[in-house]
């Protein structure tokens, strides 16, 4: 199709769904060689930091050549892209499939009382405690944000990202009691988060006059348990009938090919009937990576699975944090913005470590962990893409804008910060 290019009426190019993706595809080519030759960090770490810097470097050559209109051309290309819609109704279900493939299901269910605590009560209290925090602090730096939307700021930064935690925990060694705490908790509390934020976006969204909603206690009760428990059956259901197809046949091609399609019908089918495809996913990923691999699956068949969505998932991982570091350019700042950026950081660090602790602590659990857990586990609780998704995915309106800065600043910080530092606070308290 024909686009024109904001930059300048009189230029035209040629974009297309290949185009896009053959620019992404090639510069998350170019910056991970760039960064596996000189910088060696961990590839999802680099991506974002080459991506920040080359957004950086364009913005400040706009400002010394605003004739060349660079920042409008990048922002023109980031526009065709559909963040909200190719991370969340697109690369997710895959990414999280990936990571549940690799998942012990036996080290989950071995602390699946503190997982199931941190991955529903630890997301609703880290919600509440962000979002009146950020409500407080918002008013005190002159940004009018309403309480409500305060609250889904909250709900959208609480969940740790699984996609940013499990690529990090690939580079670092961390005890398998806790890595199973760590990896299994993103890979659940993503899920309910979106629920959570789904839930909160439709009331403010009521209070706002924006034709929100009217949900009462009991929707609001039924649309959580449909959500997540509808989810969770669904990935029962569809897991277990590839499973069931995969016993009865030894040919790996097909095999892959049937895994790919479980992804993709299973995740159709929950947007379709309104349950969580996220946790439907997981459940399905789970189910294969820990059953079907030791009961339905030749060990040529378990390698080519295995290979595959590991490729598959550093492919998507590449394309995700290349983009999350080029969102820089279609962000608006303000002073009363970027110190909120800068005070959101320590909110949601201390709402993390008490959504955390209190679980833990209440249900009698931190004897059994191994020292340092609850450190760890509030360090690396990283976010990532999600959050920014569920941010660019609000209405138009006044509060979108302050909401999606302070939701960048903190991806940025967790990702870098503290995606480089997790080894040492491991070394620190664990080792």
């Amino acid at each position: 199709m024909n686009c024109r290019v904001p930059a300048g009426e009189d230029r035209i190019i040629e974009t297309s769904i290949f185009t896009i993706a053959s620019v992404v595809l090639t510069l998350a080519a170019v910056f991970g060689y760039l960064n596996h030759r000189w910088l060696r960090l961990p590839q999802s770490i680099g991506l974002v930091i080459i991506a920040l810097l080359a957004s950086l470097g364009v913005i400040v050559l706009d400002a010394f050549l605003p004739q060349a209109q660079f920042q409008a051309a990048m922002r023109s290309l980031l526009s065709k892209i559909d963040f909200q819609e190719a991370l969340m109704k697109g690369m997710l279900s895959f990414l999280l499939f990936a990571g549940a493939l690799h998942i012990d299901l036996g080290e989950l269910i071995l602390r699946k009382w503190a997982i199931a605590s941190m991955a529903t009560a630890g997301v609703l209290i880290s919600t509440f405690l962000v979002g009146f925090s950020i409500y407080f602090t918002a008013g005190a730096l002159g940004v009018g944000i309403p309480l409500a939307y305060c609250l889904v700021f909250g709900a959208l930064i609480s969940p740790t990202d699984p996609v940013a935690v499990i690529g990090i925990l690939k580079t670092i060694y961390v005890p398998k009691e806790l890595e199973a705490m760590i990896a299994g908790e993103s890979l659940f509390n993503d899920g309910v988060g979106v629920v959570v934020f789904t839930i909160l976006a439709a009331l403010a969204a009521g209070a706002a006059g924006q034709g929100g909603e009217a949900l009462t206690a009991s929707g609001v009760l039924g649309l959580f348990l449909s959500e997540a428990v509808g989810g969770a059956a669904l990935g029962l259901a569809t897991g277990w009938l590839a499973y069931r197809a995969m016993k009865t046949i030894d040919e790996h091609n097909l095999e892959v090919m049937i895994t790919l399609a479980l992804v993709m019908m299973t995740y159709t089918i929950a947007f379709a009937i309104h349950v969580s495809g996220l946790i439907a996913v997981v459940v399905a990923g789970l189910l294969i990576g820990n059953h079907g691999t030791k009961f339905a699956m030749s060990e040529n068949t378990r390698d080519h699975i295995q290979k595959f969505w590991s490729l598959l998932d550093e492919v998507l991982n590449a394309v995700l944090f290349l983009i999350i570091g080029f969102e820089v350019i279609a962000l608006t700042f303000t002073g009363g913005t970027l110190w909120l950026m800068a005070a959101a950081v320590p909110i949601v660090l201390a709402s993390r470590f008490i959504s955390v602790a209190t679980p833990i602590s209440l249900l009698g659990l931190k004897r059994s962990f191994v020292r340092g857990a609850i450190p760890v586990l509030t360090w690396g609780g990283l976010r990532g893409g999600i959050s920014v998704a569920l941010a660019l995915s609000l209405p138009e309106g006044p509060e979108k804008s302050p909401i999606l800065a302070i939701t960048y600043g903190v991806v940025i910080f967790s990702i870098i910060v503290q995606g480089l530092t997790i080894k040492r606070v491991v070394k620190a308290r664990v080792v």
